[in-house]
């Protein structure tokens, strides 16, 4: 969830399923499961529609990867293969609580953007825009607390495939260029052992 911060939020409002996407700060408070925090435009309907007490999901997506029958070496074998797709997801599931409060906005803004900053040589922070300006730019949003009641993670890495397929599909994605293809090789690879 940290390492894939973007957050599919879905929700249930009077006008029926609303899913936003929303960079998001993952806590380990309160305990035992955490909570995530994030903020949207104050614009977005979602902060006056949400129905108090019903429970929201965020969605985090992790690496994905096509995998191509090619790959298993039982397709020369039987012939007997099709494509399938492999990825790792986390569901979160609880309750919103939404902060209109221009200081909590302000650490909140500040702590995510040192977080996503941290890696850059020359990281930006808040204090390096005019402060009329970031207190304006704070009225135009809305932030959240959404605390963690459950956890679900679903994964699928060709785990359903003989082994000798498991070892191709690790071997096809290593090779690839893309670095969620790696990522699904990595731990097809970590699960064989």
């Amino acid at each position: 969830m940290r390492a894939r911060p973007l957050a599919t939020l879905v929700t249930s409002c009077d006008s029926g399923l609303r899913a936003n996407h929303i960079p998001v700060q993952t806590l380990a408070e309160p305990a035992p499961l955490g909570s995530i925090r994030g903020h949207i435009a104050r614009a977005n309907p979602l902060w006056r529609d949400y129905a108090q007490g019903t429970e929201a999901m965020a969605i985090f997506q992790g690496p994905e990867a096509y995998i191509s029958p090619s790959l298993y070496p039982s397709k020369t074998q039987t012939g007997e293969v099709v494509p399938t797709w492999d990825y790792a997801v986390v569901h979160a599931h609880g309750t919103l609580k939404f902060i209109d409060d221009a200081e909590w906005l302000h650490g909140f803004v500040a702590g995510l953007t040192a977080t996503h900053e941290a890696a850059r040589l020359q990281p930006w922070k808040i204090g390096d825009a005019p402060r009329e300006y970031i207190e304006k730019m704070l009225r135009l949003i809305v932030g959240f607390e959404f605390s963690i009641l459950r956890l679900s993670g679903k994964w699928k890495v060709s785990q359903n495939r003989p082994l000798a397929d498991q070892q191709g599909v690790v071997k096809g994605l290593q090779e690839a260029s893309d670095a969620d293809s790696r990522e699904i090789a990595a731990m097809l690879a970590a699960r064989g052992r």
